[in-house]
């Protein structure tokens, strides 16, 4: 396995020097004594999570003694004797327990709990654990939180506080009730774990251990575990993984879903690895299903029990579409922007990145077959809704950081709850933060910008002239700043790009770029920076981005309806209306720079004429100084340009200030030109504020202003129009994109 570069700047951030408090407990724990830590795994789902934390405590045995149980469904060759798997990773087993009364209905669960709870305590005495580390939501788990509760051995509950459906919710929050330490993948489980009263110094927001793994996975020899599994004559992206488990509290009806799955499946035509579902009541009835239709047998099907977890990554990574209910499909597979289809409500609470597609109601075959016909062969962004890929580095410091001389009595924070605290093992705020990056005719800009607007740290080069420089600077830009964050404490949760010209936000691609920026026409941006950086990425115009900034940081915020008017090198804007940013049907809306206020003006970039950037963008200011400067009319006193600079908008305000007449009538019509556009917004559009941006919005506001008095409406004339505070609205609008989806996105 490659690990990942950011991975290492984590690890040795947090390993190079460990704290004097973590050195205090070990001496406290006695001498230095090793941590005596117990993994306990039942099934090839939790061993996939808890694997990563295991190799991580295998890895420092000056500080962990590592004992592996092995009991479940590892052990029973119907589910894959998974526990093979363990071995091959060169694990040792210190004790396999055989817990599963076979029947897979209601009472063989609740008998598999019983025979586990007889069972665990002789293991628990002999091997005398520090500490357990349990997963997730299994009844098996279940027996296992309680015998080591009731033994008086402190519990480590790994994803607890999420939602999904089904028993699996009452079995998770009755092992947090157990639990003394709890690790959780997202921010709303931790909050979710607050409410119910956990002590918020015992919580650790570390992310998903799989997510260590998936986020480093890159095998070039991919095809060949597709075609292990699935065929020679299969490529890439075109096959679906089919992974379905019984819903517990509704059997019948999920047993239906499935056979419609099949019949879906089987009329959809493509080929299919179909893997067997898990031990729960129900699964006998769903694999009769699959030998009643002839799954096992069909030349578009590849049934298996088990597939290593490495493999399993690779085939969902390169899936046309996986499908199913599976707590992979909403969360590892988001890390690969693979679509996915959930059905019914074994998920439903989950929250997932934009590749997933929820099927609740899966009660006909068309359904289903129609969620495929739009999801395969879809690519969304990378999501890192569960993770970034330092969960582990996380975890062993929390391990480290339990003394074992505190009492082992739980004890609860009821009410008032701590509202939006998120701690580290250290106890220092680990800021959500968003990597912005602004393409602008001249310069490249990318900033680490925070939840509050603040920009942490700022990188600037000239904008190279050829799609290849470019591209490949902005991704190392990304890369570099994306480690920097590490160090300073920053989670970046996705990538937003402001760039000019017509943009195609869906899909993340640069229809038509601006003049200004060569070789930037059809470019996919999501798809190389969301490959590189494993970060769901967002794109969009800059104009539509300083409306974002000015909604989420400036003026505009808590209005429901405004105009932001960027005046720069070029006038762009953004509209604002009912509190969503408007796109427009080929993604034109707003070029507010190309509304013509005269027949007969100057000639524009556009190829029209007399639009507003043709008499009030940088580039018309500085043809109108240009002229006045070779006519020698520009210069007055005070003033002189330098024979190696280029004659700009700036030396033209400069000269208007000095009185030059001219300059002041050439800055007058300008301004009254964007007045005459901001008219028309206002008797279009009817908004409640109109936000100035830009370097020259200060020059204008005054004449805009007068010309609103002047050829307004009455009922228009009392909309505000101000000049924005903002420093950097592209950046921040940019920044606002990743910042607002990423912290809101509850399916």
């Amino acid at each position: 396995m490659r690990t990942p570069f950011l991975f290492w700047q984590f690890q040795e951030l947090y390993f190079k020097n460990l704290s004097k408090r973590n050195k205090q407990i070990m001496e406290k724990n006695g001498n230095n004594r090793k941590l005596r830590v117990c993994v306990a795994t039942c099934n090839r789902a939790d061993y996939s999570k808890l694997a990563p934390i295991m190799f991580g405590i295998k890895t420092e045995p000056e500080f962990f003694e590592l004992d592996v149980v092995v009991l479940g469904s590892h052990l029973i060759d119907d589910y894959g004797n998974t526990y093979r798997m363990i071995e091959q990773d060169d694990f040792d087993i210190n004790t396999r327990l055989h817990t599963i009364v076979r029947g897979e209905d209601e009472a063989a669960m609740v008998e598999s709990v019983g025979l586990a709870l007889v069972k665990l305590p002789d293991v628990l005495n002999r091997l005398k654990p520090d500490i357990m580390i349990v997963h997730g939501d299994r009844f098996d788990a279940l027996a296992l939180a309680t015998s080591a509760a009731l033994m008086n051995i402190r519990i480590l509950h790994i994803e607890g506080g999420e939602v999904s459906g089904t028993i699996d919710d009452s079995i998770r929050h009755a092992i947090t009730k157990l639990a003394h330490y709890h690790v959780c993948c997202t921010r709303s489980a931790e909050q979710h774990l607050i409410s119910m009263c956990e002590d918020h110094d015992r919580i650790l927001l570390a992310g998903c251990p799989s997510y260590d793994k998936l986020l480093s996975a890159k095998n070039k020899d991919y095809m060949s575990i597709i075609r292990m599994w699935l065929g020679d004559d299969v490529k890439s992206k075109d096959y679906i993984v089919a992974l379905q488990h019984p819903v517990t509290t509704d059997i019948k009806h999920s047993i239906k879903m499935f056979e419609l799955t099949l019949d879906a499946l089987i009329s959809f035509n493509k080929r299919t690895l179909v893997l067997f579902p898990n031990i729960d009541a129900g699964s006998k009835e769903m694999v009769r299903v699959m030998r009643k239709k002839g799954i096992e047998h069909h030349p578009n099907f590849r049934a298996v029990k088990h597939v290593p977890f490495d493999q399993f990554i690779q085939l969902v990574a390169h899936a046309g579409c996986m499908i199913g209910n599976s707590s992979c499909g909403v969360r590892e597979v988001g890390a690969f922007g693979t679509p996915v289809i959930n059905l019914g409500t074994r998920q439903i609470g989950r929250e997932t990145g934009e590749n997933v597609l929820h099927v609740r109601d899966a009660d006909t075959q068309d359904k289903i077959l129609q969620a495929l016909h739009l999801q395969f062969g879809k690519q969304y962004p990378c999501s890192k809704i569960y993770g970034d890929g330092n969960a582990v580095p996380r975890i062993l410091k929390f391990l480290k950081s339990i003394d074992l001389q505190e009492p082992l009595q739980k004890k609860f924070c009821f009410p008032p709850v701590k509202e939006n605290i998120s701690q580290d093992i250290d106890h220092i705020l680990e800021t959500l933060s968003a990597l912005a990056v602004d393409l602008g005719g001249t310069n490249l800009r990318v900033a680490i910008v925070s939840m509050k607007g603040e920009i942490v740290k700022k990188y600037t080069q000239f904008n190279p002239k050829t799609y290849e420089e470019r591209i490949n600077l902005i991704l190392q830009m990304c890369v570099e700043a994306a480690a920097e964050a590490v160090k300073l404490n920053c989670r970046i949760l996705g990538v937003g790009i402001s760039t000019g010209g017509r943009v195609n936000p869906r899909e993340g691609i640069v229809l038509h770029s601006t003049k200004l920026i060569q070789e930037w026409n059809s470019v996919d941006l999501r798809t190389p920076l969301s490959d590189t950086l494993h970060l769901p990425v967002w794109v969009d115009n800059d104009g539509n981005c300083a409306a974002l900034a000015e909604r989420k940081f400036g003026q505009g915020k808590g209005l429901e309806n405004f105009v932001t008017l960027i005046t720069g090198t070029g006038i762009g804007g953004g509209i604002i209306h009912q509190h969503e940013l408007i796109h427009g049907s080929s993604f034109c809306a707003a070029e507010l720079g190309h509304l013509v206020v005269s027949l007969d003006g100057p000639d524009c970039s556009c190829g029209s004429h007399g639009c507003i950037e043709a008499y009030a963008s940088g580039m018309a200011l500085q043809r109108e100084a240009k002229k006045l400067h070779d006519e020698d009319l520009l210069l007055v006193e005070g003033m002189s340009v330098p024979k190696d600079e280029a004659v700009g908008a700036l030396h033209l305000i400069q000269a208007a200030k000095l009185g030059n007449a001219k300059a002041q009538s050439i800055l007058r019509t300008a301004g009254t030109a964007l007045g005459l556009g901001v008219v028309n917004i206002l008797h279009t559009m009817n908004p409640s504020l109109v936000i100035l941006s830009g370097v020259l919005a200060s020059h204008y506001i005054h004449i805009v202003k007068d010309i609103i008095r002047q050829q307004a409406l009455s009922s228009v004339q009392d909309v505000d129009v101000v000049v924005s505070d903002l420093v950097d609205p592209a950046l921040l609008g940019a920044a606002s994109m990743v910042l607002d989806y990423t912290t809101r996105r509850i399916y």
